[in-house]
């Protein structure tokens, strides 16, 4: 079982930025909630989105919302994170993760990560 999430870059502020999640070994349509987590230098792993396993719910973090989307793709099994009106305050390891439970904003809760991308935002 694998997760790799890809997409991150350098970008300036008020910029965007997409990162996918992709799954293999790991059919993610229907059984696993899929989130977005990222860790900034010298900081904890935060929250940022949480999409059901229908995709029917979306959260997401006060200080993303209206700012990012979260979508999965279940044809590509994929998850992706469309981040836009970008902050240097964003800046962090983006990682994806996947649950069998339901929505949870908390790391612990998840079974399956990703190796992170890295997403630097320049004032």
């Amino acid at each position: 079982v694998q997760l790799q999430a890809y997409g991150g870059g350098l970008v300036q502020a008020g910029g965007s930025l997409s990162l996918s999640c992709a799954a293999s070994g790991l059919n993610l349509y229907g059984g696993y909630t899929l989130g977005w987590f990222r860790q900034a230098p010298g900081k904890e792993r935060e929250f940022v989105a949480v999409c059901s396993k229908s995709g029917g719910m979306t959260r997401y973090a006060a200080s993303v919302e209206g700012r990012f989307t979260i979508s999965r793709d279940n044809t590509r099994n994929t998850v992706n994170l469309q981040m836009n009106a970008l902050k240097p305050e964003d800046t962090a390891v983006y990682y994806c993760a996947a649950t069998t439970s339901f929505s949870s904003n908390y790391a612990e809760n998840y079974d399956y990560w990703g190796r992170g991308t890295e997403v630097t935002v320049s004032s």
